[in-house]
């Protein structure tokens, strides 16, 4: 083009703008443009105002980034083995790698087949939606991507509503800048809700198949992936028809988008459900009592949910390590339950276990379902009864089976009321029963009941406790909630106190008449023995400890001092606070727990050294950092695969001296002869070292032994929740007894046997154990029926041996020798096993 003709294009180009700006302002002063003009920056205003609306309070998707789904806290035993789980959200996190691939087709399929193709909205599927909602009626229906799901299972609520809407719509697409499409399926298939308390797919796998995802078929995973839109809806059990026909619309789905070949369709849609009724409890039913226990110190120190702090018992996904010995805790729970049953039996049936209003054509398995009643006694199951005849009762059980009990196994009278238990049965009952060849037979659920703790005394680790029959059956634990009197039990730790004050094992005490004046017009009291037995006269205070005399014990106790006494039961922990200055507290007026009184023999076994029971070694977060105890400190080559020809590691020990250690071995000692001479004599055939103590509180109303070895002690009471008296037959050395008997027979089976040690400075020294003197030459034939011991002593307190002794039990001449061989040799045996002589 030449520069003319350009010029000339110039001038005619700017002619022709200035004409359409013209006739522009010529528009622009018409009204209907002027009105335009008007609702477009309205609507501009409006639609920013809308946005700023909606999206001011939308959660920041930074929140998505540091998400931690809400996971139980797993409770592991004493070897470290899972035991239980604190869960109300079944849940069980995967990375998105451990998802099947035919699975996340099956979610994608039912629920988002475009998913990798928009940016977190489906704005087809939108338009679908409103126009359907526009011309039906009835709940709107949506067209939610799983992004949007997302948003809204985690960040937002579900009303229904097109603000709701929008707020997903704004916070998916949100979603798609900051997060990959393998990180949000991840969140979704860990979230979900799939019903049966599942939440996540591999939950749900577990809930419904009772199989791990990686084990599924594509007819499960289809089914699986029907679940969000309503879990209820598609019940495997209730709707069978409905599950089958969605299951195989999503397996068309994937056919239809080439997830899957003809074949794998053809093959799946042939397939049933195979839904299990419900899923198996995967830990075996093991401290019921033990494991609430610890439910409840967590929940004190880091609350239930997720609103109480990231550490929640219920959705934090802790990590606890207990001390409790699954094993001790089976030996311990038998041997209580099989104690309980033995003194009910022939009391007559206890009646029902629990009684509801089962309507004649009501949900008799919801119903028994929901009283939460289980037994996992011997082969005792929990049922109930749904309607009775002349001639049976038709009963029912959780897994929906259904049975006979015949009028002839329930024949036994009913307690209290008379009549057989059969004619007191009716619909509604929750009984326990037990197998009786085709049929079933009634049994009774004992109405006594009590409270068992065992406990490593080097530690205080509580390692079984079992606080009644059944913990779903009796919640109440007895262990460590039931304040009751310890009867005769508090009498070692009485005899502690006397030790302290000057007293030796061989001060003579008189076991005789004994009365005070009470003061302040309350007049006079008078003590006696237990079961009214005569006074034995002069006797020492080990024989008084023996044989578990009364009258002994109050006069020790005003030796004593009675403020040093209740000084020593609230310093071992016996009581909580500092008890008035009654004499009657030393026979074990006041109340205590088992726990507390196990506790205090062990303090007693660790040579006086403090110890406070506990439950939890410690606590890990999800991340496996621990966060309790707060100064928790991990065993410095604990864990070494080797020696590294180094010390042991030995933890630190920080426990106060709660009482002199020679006294608290005294004690030991004193008590070791309970076993081998007096009221725990039958403990006897355990053949071991062992101390401990039998107890009967008036009445009789409760029955108690406290005792063990240096590497357990336990303790137990028996008597009814309302205290009444169990019958004038009932005793510590009768019921109690027995039972830490059959237990500690197969707790101890493995076990060495472990003397207990002497602290250092303790002086043996032989002495007649009725009349305190001390022996120069006899050595005992029998060691359990002849008087002459070895006793343990402080420093200068052993009794002296006058010279008119010595000769008196000097052996002949002739027999001189061998038997000082002899004496020399039992001699070395013993103090080798107490520790030595000092």
């Amino acid at each position: 083009m030449s520069e003319s003709e350009a010029s000339g294009f110039n001038i005619s180009l700017k002619r022709e703008m200035q004409g359409i700006r013209s006739e522009f302002r010529a528009v622009r002063k018409r009204w209907w443009f002027k009105v335009l003009a008007w609702l477009a920056v309205l609507a501009g205003l409006g639609a920013f105002a809308l946005w700023l609306f909606i999206a001011r309070d939308l959660p920041s998707v930074q929140q998505l980034k540091a998400y931690e789904p809400p996971l139980p806290t797993n409770v592991r035993a004493i070897d470290g083995e899972p035991v239980h789980s604190y869960a109300r959200e079944r849940r069980i996190v995967l990375s998105y790698d451990e998802y099947p691939p035919l699975l996340v087709k099956a979610y994608l399929a039912a629920e988002d087949r475009t998913f990798f193709q928009h940016h977190g909205v489906d704005i087809p599927g939108i338009a679908s939606a409103m126009w359907t909602n526009i011309t039906h009626s009835g709940r709107p229906v949506g067209a939610s991507t799983i992004t949007q799901q997302v948003a809204k299972n985690l960040l937002l609520t579900n009303r229904v509503s097109y603000v709701r809407k929008a707020k997903e719509a704004i916070l998916a697409w949100r979603i798609e800048d900051a997060l990959t499409k393998q990180q949000i399926l991840e969140l979704y298939l860990n979230q979900i809700f799939l019903g049966r308390n599942a939440y996540g797919v591999e939950a749900a796998s577990q809930a419904y198949f009772d199989k791990d995802l990686d084990q599924l078929s594509l007819a499960q995973m289809a089914y699986l992936a029907i679940l969000p839109k309503g879990p209820a809806n598609y019940d495997p059990e209730r709707h069978t028809e409905r599950a089958l026909s969605r299951r195989n619309w999503v397996l068309g789905e994937m056919r239809r988008n080439d997830f899957i070949t003809e074949a794998q369709y053809r093959e799946a849609v042939d397939q049933p459900l195979g839904a299990v009724s419900r899923r198996m409890p995967r830990y075996d039913r093991v401290g019921g009592y033990f494991i609430e226990a610890v439910r409840r110190q967590l929940v004190d120190e880091f609350g239930e949910t997720a609103e109480d702090g990231p550490h929640s018992v219920y959705a934090g996904g802790l990590w606890v390590r207990t001390s409790l010995d699954p094993e001790l805790q089976r030996y311990a729970q038998k041997a209580l339950r099989d104690g309980l049953i033995r003194f009910d039996r022939g009391r007559g049936w206890s009646g029902p276990i629990r009684e509801t209003d089962l309507e004649a054509d009501g949900d008799w398995r919801g119903t028994l379902l929901g009283t939460n009643v289980g037994t996992d006694y011997d082969d005792w199951d929990v049922a109930i009864v749904i309607d009775k005849a002349d001639g049976s009762a038709r009963i029912g059980f959780a897994d929906g089976r259904i049975a006979d009990l015949p009028r002839g196994n329930a024949t036994m009278p009913v307690r209290g009321k008379g009549g057989t238990a059969f004619a007191a049965l009716k619909r509604g009952d929750v009984i326990a029963v037990s197998p009786a060849g085709d049929d079933y037979r009634l049994q009774s659920i004992p109405r006594v009941s009590g409270g068992m703790v065992v406990e490593d005394p080097s530690s205080g680790r509580v390692m079984a406790m079992q606080g009644g029959f059944d913990s779903r059956i009796q919640a109440f634990n007895r262990a460590i909630q039931a304040e009751r009197q310890p009867g005769s039990t508090i009498k070692p730790i009485v005899y502690s106190a006397a030790l302290e004050q000057g007293m030796t094992p061989a001060t003579i005490i008189m076991d005789a008449p004994f009365c005070v004046e009470q003061g302040a017009g309350l007049g006079r009291k008078c003590f006696r023995n237990f079961g009214n037995e005569g006074a034995a006269g002069p006797r020492t205070m080990r024989w008084g400890i023996e044989q578990s005399r009364n009258l002994m014990t109050v006069r020790a106790a005003q030796r004593t001092g009675i403020e040093h006494v209740v000084d020593m039961i609230h310093r071992l922990g016996v009581s909580e606070k500092k008890l008035p200055p009654y004499l009657s507290y030393a026979l074990g007026a006041g109340t205590t727990t088992v726990m507390r009184m196990v506790n205090a023999y062990s303090i007693i076994a660790n040579h006086g050294q403090a110890l406070t029971p506990t439950l939890v070694d410690y606590v890990q977060d999800r991340q496996g950092k621990v966060i309790w105890p707060k100064n928790w400190r991990p065993c410095e080559r604990c864990n070494a695969p080797d020696w590294d020809g180094k010390a042991m590691p030995r933890p630190v020990t920080r426990s106060r001296q709660l009482m002199d250690p020679i006294t608290a071995y005294q004690m030991v000692h004193i008590t070791e002869g309970v076993i081998q001479r007096g009221t725990g004599r039958r403990l006897r055939s355990l053949d071991r070292p062992m101390i401990g103590k039998t107890g009967t509180t008036t009445g009789p109303t409760d029955t108690w032994f406290i005792g063990g070895t240096p590497q357990m002690i336990g303790g137990l009471y028996v008597g009814y929740d309302n205290p009444r008296p169990m019958g004038h037959y009932a005793q510590g050395a009768t019921v109690a007894a027995p039972i830490f008997q059959a237990f500690a027979e197969k707790a101890l089976e493995d076990l060495p046997k472990l003397a207990f040690r002497a602290p250092h400075g303790t002086r043996m020294v032989k002495i007649n154990r009725i009349t305190g003197k001390p022996v120069f030459g006899a050595w005992p034939t029998d060691a359990i029926k002849a008087p002459v011991i070895w006793e343990a002593f402080k420093p200068e307190s052993e009794p002296r041996r006058r010279a008119r002794e010595q000769e008196d039990e000097a052996p002949e001449p002739a027999k001189r020798a061998p038997e000082r061989r002899q004496r020399e040799s039992d001699d070395s045996d013993f103090l080798q096993r107490q520790g030595g002589i000092y």
